[in-house]
C-alpha cells in the first residue's frame, strides 16, 4: 500500500501509477447478495444452471457489483494521511469491457489523473482498472472522482 502524508504529496505523486490491490475472488454468494439488494435477479447473474447453458459457461458479477468493489480495492492500493475524509463525488467515464465470471480473481490498480483544489477540498480524478486473473480485457475501467477534506 502506497501512504500519502497529505494532499501535497499526493499532488506530487499525479501522472503515476500507484498500484495494485491484491486479488480477490468473485463469490455467487456475493453475486446473490447483490441481487437481493439491487433487485437485479437476472439468470445470468442467479442460476449457476440455467448459465452453464449461456453465452459464458457459468453465471457472472453484475457490472454494478464489480464496480461496487472499487472502493474496497482502492483502499488497498493507497491511502491520505492527515485528512478529515474521503468522499465518492462521481465517475467521469465507466467501461465494463468483459464480464467477471463466478470465482474469478479481481484486483484493482490506480492510475493518478489530477488533484486539483475544489470547495471544501481537493478533487481527486483516478483511473481505475479492475483486472481479472488470466483475461485479457479488464472488468471495469473507471475514471472516478472523490473529494478528498483536509
Amino acid at each position: 500500500m502506497r501512504v500519502f502524508s497529505g494532499l501535497l504529496e499526493l499532488e506530487q505523486s499525479v501522472g503515476t501509477h500507484l498500484g495494485w490491490s491484491t486479488w480477490h475472488t468473485v463469490t455467487q454468494e456475493q453475486v446473490d447478495a447483490f441481487a437481493a439488494t439491487t433487485g437485479d435477479r437476472q439468470w445470468i447473474h442467479t442460476d449457476p444452471a440455467r448459465a452453464a447453458a449461456g453465452p459464458f459457461g457459468v453465471t457472472i458479477a453484475h457490472g454494478f457489483l464489480t464496480l461496487s468493489l472499487v472502493s474496497a480495492l482502492t483502499w488497498e492500493v493507497y491511502r491520505v494521511d492527515g485528512v478529515t475524509a474521503v468522499l465518492n463525488y462521481g465517475a467521469d467515464r465507466l467501461r465494463f469491457p468483459a464480464p467477471v465470471p463466478v470465482g474469478a480473481r479481481v484486483r484493482a490498480g490506480v492510475q493518478l489523473s489530477s488533484v486539483t483544489p475544489a470547495g471544501t477540498g481537493h478533487r481527486v480524478l483516478a483511473r481505475t482498472t479492475v483486472q481479472i486473473e488470466g483475461a485479457d480485457k479488464p472488468a471495469c475501467v473507471l475514471d472516478g472522482l472523490s473529494v478528498v477534506v483536509p
